[in-house]
């Protein structure tokens, strides 16, 4: 028998090639999330991002919270500034060690640790049966990792919620993950971006897409051309 906690084209094409007349056992569909997760989406400038996340962790405190970033710098930014906002927090990424990674990951599961900030290291294979919160801080760049990061709340027939922030630049990634799922997650604040801020690349003096005062810059102007006159004064000698 072949278990995997996905089933990939490669992981199938592998399993027709080892095993003979296989039967296949789903638990759930691709891309389609736990019943019992509760999401909610909020459409957010980036710079605003922390500010609303800190909002939504002092409403459960008590809690076990784990927060996905794209990227490890992001991830040690994130949790310096919920530490700095009184939270337990640690943070797991490529550039911790395995002995760091557990060492957090054993105080969060014990609960020495309230809120765990973590890449996609951290979306599959990790069981903390006692997570009721995950926090999209960044939408991931894969749409199926959406569905895996969701996954780590909600385990063992428990109730879970998930919540997603998304900025002007996300709106690609948003759009990718509600295809794969085959729906649209509630909105529970703010209002879809404009088509003028999606993708909106940043600029020396700030971004309107990522809530920055940058103006446009005017267009240079054009400098009229004087009339050449024929035979004009000729020079003193």
């Amino acid at each position: 028998m072949l278990f995997s906690a996905t089933m990939p084209k490669l992981m199938a094409d592998l399993s027709k090639a080892y095993l003979t007349d296989p039967v296949r056992v789903e638990v759930s569909p691709p891309g389609k999330p736990a019943d019992k997760v509760t999401q909610a989406l909020h459409f957010v400038e980036q710079a605003s991002k922390t500010r609303l996340l800190i909002e939504h962790l002092d409403d459960h405190r008590g809690d076990l919270a784990l927060v996905f970033t794209r990227t490890k710098h992001g991830a040690n930014r994130l949790a310096k500034s919920l530490e700095n906002s009184g939270f337990a927090v640690g943070a797991i990424h490529g550039n911790k060690s395995q002995s760091q990674r557990e060492r957090a990951i054993k105080a969060f599961r014990s609960g020495e640790l309230k809120v765990l900030v973590a890449t996609d290291v951290a979306a599959r294979g990790l069981d903390i049966p006692g997570v009721r919160h995950v926090y999209n801080y960044d939408l991931p760049n894969v749409p199926d990792n959406y569905v895996h990061r969701i996954g780590r709340t909600a385990r063992a027939g428990r109730d879970g919620r998930a919540v997603a922030y998304c900025a002007p630049a996300e709106m690609s990634e948003l759009k990718a993950i509600q295809k794969t799922m085959g729906r649209e997650i509630p909105v529970h604040g703010g209002t879809a971006w404009a088509a003028t801020h999606v993708g909106e690349p940043a600029r020396k003096g700030g971004n309107r897409g990522y809530g920055g005062k940058g103006k446009a810059a005017k267009p240079a102007a054009t400098a009229k051309r004087r009339p050449r006159r024929r035979g004009g004064p000729r020079r003193a000698a």
